[in-house]
């Protein structure tokens, strides 16, 4: 009997084994075990090989785990009957659940989720050793598993989505911290995430605030112009905006009127110029930021689907729209939200709605509209006047001023009833 008992207590700790490993291995950090498999640890490499055939982990864990419950929970109810008789029964099924849950669930599950990535390096190789053992058997039962499951038109499950994850994973990360440092870095990740879903359309300067030379007009109005401007590179066209024949780059005039050579006519200064680069307005943020890398590129022009000038995009607007404003001594400031005591912002028409939502953490959506100006005409369908309020997407706008048919600055603020939502 007292060689039962020991073999017993030994068959529970093996089930402590199976079940801190399975907790162990699937708790495990991904990118942990990545970077230290790629300094050349060789337990991690096991633990991302054991893990990247999970079904054959997992079924070697139930396996070796339910034998040796239920080989223990045999052995302890001999034991049980052969001292107290047929009552042996209850009693082994008490003393039973009470160890396995305490002893070979509760406890080493807890320890291996305080210590995954220590605890699946060391079961690493045991657990891939019992993998290759058990295999014959769990491929079986794999077998008629995946049969049963056709039976009743269970079929495999949908892909795994890994930018929603990431996303996700970001968000639950994101909840957990409360540092400021923190959600500057969320932002960030959003940023080189959303960087194949936003179009440059939504980023450019538009044409209306875009610094250009008509280089028709005499030259020391275009040079004063190009000394003037905080911009090294500045769009030349001729007599038409529409025009466009070529970027000036104020490095080219500067070093032209060093050697004495300062241009003099309209055919000298687009000499000086570059050609212009004129992209689609539906190109991408990534596949942008791919093509300014291949072409060494910084500037782009961006034209609709006419080939009417839109505005220009650079590489810096890109790069903003993952780190935030780049801003150096040659930015003009412009102040476009404006937050109020009473808890409502006042933002200019032209302000983009991703700015909003980065700088206050909101969800407006900006698949239909680029500004806060845009999002009004979109959900109103209509012109508003100046003094009229709407309410949709949790927030009540009020237009505060209209310059001809542009909506020029706006009132917003977060409401708490939903239950009016204003698109007449």
């Amino acid at each position: 009997m007292t060689i039962t008992i020991v073999v017993i207590f030994f068959l529970l700790m093996l089930s402590a084994f199976f079940s801190g490993s399975e907790t162990a291995l699937t708790a495990a950090s991904r990118p942990v075990m990545h970077h230290k498999e790629q300094d050349g640890d060789l337990r991690a490499a096991t633990v991302n090989r054991l893990r990247q055939y999970q079904e054959r982990l997992l079924g070697a864990i139930l396996l070796g785990n339910n034998m040796v419950n239920i080989l223990a929970s045999a052995l302890a109810t001999s034991v049980m009957i052969e001292l107290f008789g047929e009552n042996g029964v209850v009693y082994a099924t008490i003393a039973m659940t009470a160890l396995v849950l305490v002893f070979s669930e509760i406890l080493p599950k807890t320890y291996a989720l305080q210590h995954a990535d220590t605890m699946a390096l060391r079961v690493a190789r045991p657990m891939s050793i019992l993998v290759v053992v058990f295999a014959p058997i769990t491929q079986s039962i794999q077998v008629i598993v995946q049969a049963t499951l056709r039976l009743f038109g269970s079929g495999e499950g949908p892909g795994m989505d890994s930018e929603r994850e990431l996303r996700g994973a970001i968000e639950l990360h994101a909840d957990d911290v409360v540092v400021g440092d923190h959600h500057a870095e969320r932002t960030m990740l959003h940023g080189v995430l959303d960087l194949e879903d936003v179009g440059v359309w939504e980023i450019m300067v538009h044409r209306r605030k875009v610094q250009m030379i008509d280089i028709t007009r005499p030259m020391d109005e275009i040079l004063d112009t190009v000394l003037a401007s905080p911009h090294t590179r500045i769009p030349i066209y001729e007599e038409d905006p529409d025009n466009i024949v070529g970027v000036l780059h104020a490095r080219e005039v500067l070093k032209a009127v060093v050697r004495g050579a300062k241009p003099a006519t309209a055919k000298e200064v687009r000499e000086l110029s570059s050609e212009a680069w004129f992209i689609p307005d539906s190109t991408t943020l990534a596949d942008q930021l791919k093509a300014f890398k291949e072409r060494h590129e910084h500037f782009a022009i961006v034209v609709d689907e006419y080939g009417a000038f839109e505005g220009v995009v650079s590489l810096e607007d890109i790069l903003e729209e993952i780190v935030g404003d780049i801003a150096d001594e040659t930015d003009v400031e412009v102040i476009g939200v404006q937050p109020q005591t009473d808890g409502s912002v006042i933002v200019r028409g032209d302000v983009t709605i991703r700015d909003l939502n980065r700088r206050f953490a909101w969800r407006l959506p900006d698949e239909e509209a680029a500004t806060v100006a845009g999002l009004l005409l979109y959900e109103t369908r209509r012109i508003p006047d100046v003094g009229q309020q709407f309410r949709f997407h949790g927030f009540e706008f009020e237009v505060l001023r209209r310059i001809r048919n542009q909506v020029t600055r706006i009132r917003m603020r977060e409401v708490t009833d939903l239950t009016t939502d204003d698109r007449e």
